[in-house]
């Protein structure tokens, strides 16, 4: 059984992926929060496979913000070490700002252009 929020975040998650599609050259950073974690992946939608991930499970505690950035530094960490630089940015229907907006920053930083 869904909420309302629920809904209302599936149905914008539908609008933005309909237009978010990620290339090989430009594959799809993904972010999902639940209320303790928060997860990212760089996914190219052609082949369907995951390029790069990171998430805030194996880390110590700390503010949700800072979990976020600390995610955000160690994907663009990872995806540069797998050769990618360009992505596509998919909110996946939350808004932007909070956690996901400290997760595109700290990801900018690290040197991900989107």
């Amino acid at each position: 059984m869904t909420t309302k929020k629920e809904q209302r975040r599936i149905k914008i998650k539908y609008r933005i992926r309909k237009s978010v599609n990620g290339t090989t050259e430009r594959p799809r950073l993904s972010v999902f929060r639940s209320n303790k974690q928060i997860y990212a992946q760089v996914i190219n939608d052609i082949t369907g496979t995951t390029l790069a991930s990171a998430s805030s499970l194996g880390l110590e505690k700390m503010a949700k913000i800072e979990q976020a950035q600390k995610v955000g530094s160690l994907l663009a960490e990872k995806a540069k070490a797998a050769g990618i630089e360009k992505v596509v940015f998919d909110r996946n229907g939350y808004l932007y700002h909070g956690r996901v907006k400290a997760l595109a920053d700290a990801a900018r930083e690290g040197g991900l252009n989107f």
